[in-house]
């Protein structure tokens, strides 16, 4: 696997869900139990996208992990081959559901969590980003987060792995509780900065990015299209200028969810904003 570093392009499979053939989403209440009837029914496979990323002039990438179709040993060495043979790094792999801070099923997500993180060390990510809790922002909550992320770094960093969260959901809901969180943690984990959480367009969007993003160790780049299609090119540059300031060092990670089903569009037109922020700053 080619290991990049710096300032790059990447993109999220997210991105291409509906190129993908919108596989169905699960999460921990499910187990590890696959809509497998959902998946491979897109214009791309999982397997292909590698090779197809990389003529568009990607070579990084995240994956979703409803994004897999399968989890036998066999498919996931396939899934790592296909990426190593088209020189496409897997910076990180997305666990996109487990609230470890529910006071009821919180062990159960952890458990679930646990073994998405020994997937991604299989398909030989470097990274993987887990949410730090849903429930309110008290210090309580925050308090048993950093226990409980403490606890899945120690099971990242057996796969060889780089825990991350992100600015996401509702014990992560302000600056001031991500800083309460990388305070108790002191390191052990990075931040994935996203644009569009946190109301997405609200008032105080560009003041909370610009409060949290010297955190950042991978961005998750996401422009916002108006219903004709349109981007918000104004919104995008002032949260690119957000990383240019902090000095932002890592993936530029593109996330197109816009209403146009010609995701490979839309990505260019996200690629041609970014493009000059990957120059040295």
């Amino acid at each position: 696997m080619t290991q990049s570093h710096g300032r790059r392009f990447s993109v999220s499979s997210w991105s291409l869900h509906r190129t993908l053939g919108r596989p169905q989403f699960y999460g921990s209440a499910d187990g590890l139990r696959i809509p497998t009837a959902t998946h491979n029914r897109g214009a791309l496979t999982l397997l292909e996208l590698p090779t197809r990323l990389a003529a568009f002039g990607i070579h990084t990438v995240e994956i979703c992990h409803f994004h897999l179709p399968s989890l036998d040993a066999s498919y996931l060495g396939e899934l790592r081959a296909s990426l190593q043979a088209a020189q496409v790094e897997l910076f990180s792999f997305l666990i996109d559901d487990g609230d470890i801070t529910h006071p009821t099923t919180a062990e159960r997500d952890m458990a679930w969590i646990e073994q998405w993180i020994e997937i991604a060390g299989q398909l030989g990510a470097q990274r993987t980003r887990v949410i730090a809790g849903k429930t309110g922002p008290s210090p309580e909550a925050l308090s048993l987060s950093a226990q409980r992320l403490q606890r899945l770094t120690t099971v990242a960093q057996a796969q060889g792995i780089r825990l991350m969260t992100e600015n996401w959901f509702n014990t992560l809901s302000t600056p001031a509780t991500i800083h309460a969180l990388f305070e108790q943690l002191a390191g052990q984990i990075g931040l994935c900065l996203d644009f569009g959480n946190w109301d997405g367009r609200g008032p105080r969007k560009y003041s909370d990015l610009r409060a949290i993003a010297t955190y950042a160790e991978s961005c998750h780049t996401k422009a916002h299209f108006h219903d004709d299609g349109a981007m918000d090119r104004d919104d995008y540059i002032q949260c690119l200028e957000i990383t240019r300031a902090a000095h932002f060092n890592g993936p530029y990670t593109l996330i197109y969810s816009g209403p146009d089903n010609d995701e490979w569009a839309g990505l260019k037109q996200e690629m041609e904003v970014v493009q000059p922020y990957l120059a040295a700053l």
